[in-house]
């Protein structure tokens, strides 16, 4: 396999353009300005990071894995999209952020390079984007230790997602640029926890996201009908270890 097998060029453009713009909380970027101190939050509650050795995968400009270096984890956030990682480099350096790192590779690479390496490994809002989100589930899988914590976040596929975080989203909010999401490319949390299932990750807990209109903010509740996170750990001895 190689580094970009399971990438879509298509979509690393679509963010390469906007990279510019993805430390300004008034842009297109702005709900995940919104929803990075919930995630965040909770990550660290299950997962306390101070002092762990943190992977972010699909980091973007580093929003995540900024925050996560600022409560004390030692982070390396991982992403293809080139302008994105020098925007988080970029940023790293004018904040003055310690313990982050970014490298552009993929999470499959790295695996084969530094397998059974990270505590937690995160993966937030990536998995609709690539063509084969089960090799990343493998990937994230191999490179958490045993016993470590890997956490994703995603979008539901179903009739009220569509309706709130495609069509509602991107052309009656306007929150996010049209074509951020294709519907085809939605998950199920039962497919991502069969997913996490055969890659050696036991389903720990679920959390759903969703956004008042009204007060427009984000909170985190039990229906993951549209947005959702799923937290899991890896086995001590999973079929992932060696």
């Amino acid at each position: 396999m190689t580094i970009t097998s399971n990438v879509d060029p298509a979509e690393l453009a679509k963010f390469s353009d906007l990279a510019h713009r993805w430390w300004d909380p008034e842009s297109e970027f702005r709900p995940l300005h919104q929803i990075n101190p919930l995630r965040l939050e909770w990550i660290n509650s299950l997962a306390p990071l101070a002092g762990q050795r943190v992977l972010d995968v699909g980091c973007g400009g580093g929003i995540l894995a900024d925050a996560m270096a600022r409560k004390g984890a030692d982070v390396l956030g991982i992403d293809l999209a080139t302008k994105s990682l020098r925007v988080a480099q970029l940023h790293a350096l004018e904040a003055q952020t310690n313990g982050v790192q970014y490298r552009e590779v993929s999470a499959e690479a790295l695996a084969a390079e530094a397998p059974a390496s990270f505590d937690v490994v995160t993966c937030m809002e990536m998995l609709e984007h690539v063509p084969d989100p089960a090799s990343i589930v493998q990937a994230c899988a191999a490179l958490v230790k045993p016993g470590g914590w890997v956490f994703f976040s995603t979008l539901n596929r179903n009739l009220k997602s569509f309706l709130f975080a495609i069509v509602g989203a991107e052309y009656v909010l306007k929150l996010l640029p049209r074509g951020t999401h294709e519907y085809a490319r939605l998950i199920r949390p039962s497919e991502l926890a069969r997913d996490c299932r055969e890659s050696g990750l036991d389903l720990q807990a679920t959390r759903g996201m969703e956004y008042n209109p009204i007060t427009r903010r984000y909170g985190l509740s039990a229906d993951t009908s549209v947005n959702y996170l799923l937290a899991t750990r890896k086995a001590v001895s999973s079929p992932t270890a060696s």
